[in-house]
């Protein structure tokens, strides 16, 4: 969808994963540093390698600038410092369709973003 509108618009993307920080302790436990570090490198690493694997697919037949950044901190504080630091007209944020128990109408990081942006937020589910 951000690619679509991009192409139209002559406007440049920039594609943010944020790999979810995770608290070290739950309840009475506590994970030790090194495993959560290992974990955390990790998931950016592979985070990363998916995220340019996707930019292929995207820019194949597109002419769109698309920069890439992958990070590991608070899904919907990132976004939103983002968007501030890149003065971003534009949030494009993917929203998971749960079911049952889980149902809501929008994810809580899509919620965070929504109400915490200072411009407009097109949500994809």
């Amino acid at each position: 969808m951000a690619a679509e509108i991009a192409e139209r618009t002559n406007a440049k993307i920039l594609l943010l994963h944020v790999v979810d920080k995770h608290e070290q302790c739950i309840m009475d436990f506590c994970f030790p540093a090194e495993d959560m570090q290992r974990i955390e490198s990790e998931s950016v690493k592979e985070a990363t390698e998916k995220m340019k694997e996707e930019v292929g697919k995207i820019v194949q037949s597109r002419k769109i600038d698309v920069t890439c950044d992958v990070k590991a901190e608070v899904p919907y504080e990132e976004i939103l410092n983002a968007q501030k630091e890149k003065k971003a007209d534009l949030i494009v944020i993917a929203s998971h369709g749960r079911t049952g128990i889980m149902k809501t109408p929008i994810g809580s990081v899509a919620e965070r973003v929504v109400r915490g942006a200072t411009g407009p937020v097109l949500i994809d589910r």
